[in-house]
């Protein structure tokens, strides 16, 4: 008879005293899961924000995420087949590289594929991100959607770069000035004044790798 796999204790090694708790629990977290749920999926986060994925999770109430640490949810899942917490598991676990998180769920693969294919939400770019597209303010008025900037911002939008002045009380661009140019990587300065022009460039969206179900690891 196959000795059970479900009972071993593997120590986490090289952690501080202060982050060892959390650690521990997020390793008994996932363990537990792993025997709760029919499949483990492994996803990446396009675009990482926290209100989002909170709104996925409030999705997909009976089933459960984490994000992050994946040294210990590596060691949780099983980096070998000595110390895996299923058959093959660590075959999952070899891909948790990256910024990349798991889901624990029992729902069937298509619904799970079928949600995140469709689930996207539209914000700010932050710096470091390529420009989806060109944005270019004319010269004369400088307006947001229909109304003209507010002239208190004029010292913050020069600040960022652009050849502003108060002309009668108007925000006035003296030529026109391109914020970025598409594929361009983003920035600070750049980032902040796509966000003051209301304009996004970025999509939350997470991509699913594989999964794990009943001794096997499949592609998404």
């Amino acid at each position: 008879m196959a000795k059970s796999k479900r009972n071993k204790i593997v120590p986490l090694t090289q952690t501080d005293k202060k982050g060892r708790a959390g650690k521990d629990a997020l390793y008994e977290q996932i363990r537990e899961s792993a025997e709760l749920y029919k499949y483990i999926w492994i996803f990446s986060v396009e675009n990482m924000r926290n209100t989002y994925l909170k709104t996925v999770r409030s999705e997909w109430k009976t089933s459960r995420f984490f994000f992050g640490r994946t040294k210990v949810m590596a060691k949780a899942l099983g980096t070998s087949p000595e110390d895996e917490h299923k058959d093959n598991l660590h075959k999952l676990s070899e891909q948790l590289v990256g910024h990349v998180g798991l889901l624990f769920t029992n729902s069937e693969p298509e619904e799970v594929r079928e949600f995140f294919a469709n689930y996207t939400e539209s914000d700010f770019a932050r710096s470091g991100i390529k420009a989806t597209s060109t944005f270019v303010v004319p010269a004369g008025p400088v307006y947001r959607g229909e109304e003209v900037f507010p002239h208190n911002m004029e010292p913050q939008l020069r600040s960022l770069g652009m050849p502003t002045v108060l002309n009668n009380g108007i925000v006035t661009l003296t030529n026109e000035y391109r914020v970025c140019k598409e594929g361009q990587t983003l920035t600070p300065e750049q980032a902040q004044l796509l966000k003051l022009f209301h304009v996004q460039m970025a999509e939350f969206h997470v991509t699913l790798k594989s999964y794990y179900h009943e001794g096997h690891v499949h592609r998404a």
